[in-house]
Formats: structure tokens, C-alpha cells, sequence
């Protein structure tokens, strides 16, 4: 991976499609960097722009899909070639969701500041978890650049981090919520941005699962962090 073809037309094709992933990855991740710099910070402009960058990110994800549409109907790959399509299809999906994701913690920060109700629970430990999932992406991007299928087994450990400190951050502000009625309303839109940042952890997980698919042609999907490390 990736083999050299005869017709370099088709070789500049599959680089063209693998470069689109990596720049929209570099978008999404710099999307959900400014978001909760945002959430922290209390920038609406910030948050404006989060939701903004969505409609590139989603015009990415078509753009690429065309493009793989392309390649499968003219040059008809097979093996290896088909595999890295397939992962390509995949992954954008994955990217264009935690984009989504990205756009709502913008959206739910909007409300936070927006309603005059701020109190501040919490930040720094959500502030941790969004820096787990952050950096579950960024080695998600880069096992695709470098074909590391060793990453599935990180991530795999590395997400069920990030779903304890979903549990514990969600049990602490059901409890602030409960100690202090008025808070209600604000508790309510940070469950669902650390649900949100859940949701990254699992997308960036998913995807280091299809490199292993696109390297060794094996579906590692749904299986225990020993059969992905036996795997890589």
C-alpha cells in the first residue's frame, strides 16, 4: 500500500482523493479546537465561526465521494486499490459527523452565553476530555497519512478513556444540576456538548479501524482490543 500503476493518471487520482481526507481533516480538527476555545472563552465570533466552516467541511465530503464515484466507475480498482476507496468513503463520513459534532458544541455554547445564564461548571474537566478526543483524531489522521495500523489498538484504549470521563463529567453535573436548580438549563446544554465530544472519540476510533481494513484487508470492526492488537 499504495501500489504503482502502469497508467499515472490513476495514480495522481488516488493521491488526489487520499490529499482531500487529510485537508478535511485538518478542517474538522481545527473546527472542534475552536469550539471549545469558544465554550471556554465565552467568543461568540469563535463559535460563529465553527458553524460556519461546517459548509466546507460537508462540501469536502461530497466533493470526495464524487470523486471516488469517479474512480470506481472509470478505472474499476480492485485489491488494495478498491480498499483504499472504500476507506476513503468511510472516513469522510466519520469526519463530516464530528464536524457536525463540532457545530453543535458552537451551537450549545451560543446558548450557554447567549441567555445570560453562565456558571461555569465544570470547564476544566471538559476541557480534558475535549483535549482526549482532539488528540484521538489528530492519530486517527495520521495512522490514514501513514498507514499505521498499530493506532486501532491506541484508540480503542484511548476511547474507553474518553468514556469514562464522559460518565464522570455527566454524574458531576446531574449532581451540580440537583445541588442547584437555577442551573438547570445550563447543565442540560453541556451534557450534550461532553456527549458530543463522546461522539468524536467514537468517529476518530472508527476511522484508525479502516486503516487496518485498507492495509491488511481485515475487518477489525466490533472486535476486542486483543484481536486489534494481534492484528497490527
Amino acid at each position: 500500500m499504495p501500489t504503482e500503476h502502469t497508467y499515472k493518471q490513476f495514480d495522481a487520482e488516488l493521491e488526489a482523493v487520499r490529499a482531500r481526507v487529510l485537508e478535511m481533516g485538518g478542517l474538522v480538527e481545527e473546527q472542534i479546537n475552536r469550539a471549545v476555545d469558544a465554550l471556554v472563552s465565552g467568543d461568540m465570533d469563535l463559535a460563529d465561526q465553527v458553524m460556519a466552516m461546517d459548509h466546507k467541511v460537508n462540501a469536502l465530503e461530497v466533493a470526495t465521494d464524487e470523486d471516488c464515484t469517479h474512480i470506481i466507475a472509470l478505472r474499476q480498482p480492485a485489491a488494495s486499490d478498491l480498499r483504499l476507496i472504500l476507506t476513503i468513503i468511510k472516513t469522510v463520513t466519520d469526519l463530516e459527523r464530528i464536524g457536525d459534532e463540532a457545530s453543535k458544541i458552537a451551537r450549545m455554547t451560543k446558548k450557554i452565553y447567549e441567555g445570560d445564564r453562565l456558571t461555569g461548571p465544570r470547564y476544566s474537566e471538559i476541557k480534558y476530555m475535549a483535549g482526549l478526543a482532539i488528540k484521538m483524531l489528530h492519530n486517527a489522521l495520521d495512522a490514514f497519512a501513514r498507514l499505521d495500523t498499530s493506532v486501532a489498538a491506541q484508540l480503542a484504549r484511548a476511547d474507553m478513556e474518553v468514556d469514562e470521563e464522559f460518565h464522570m463529567i455527566t454524574r458531576h453535573l446531574i449532581t451540580f444540576m440537583m445541588e442547584d436548580p437555577r442551573t438547570i438549563s445550563t447543565v442540560i446544554d453541556l451534557l450534550f456538548v461532553v456527549k458530543a465530544l463522546e461522539r468524536i472519540g467514537d468517529h476518530s476510533k472508527n476511522m484508525s479501524e479502516y486503516v487496518v481494513y485498507m492495509v491488511k484487508g481485515k475487518d477489525v470492526r466490533h472486535t476486542s482490543i486483543e484481536e486489534l492488537e494481534k492484528e497490527a
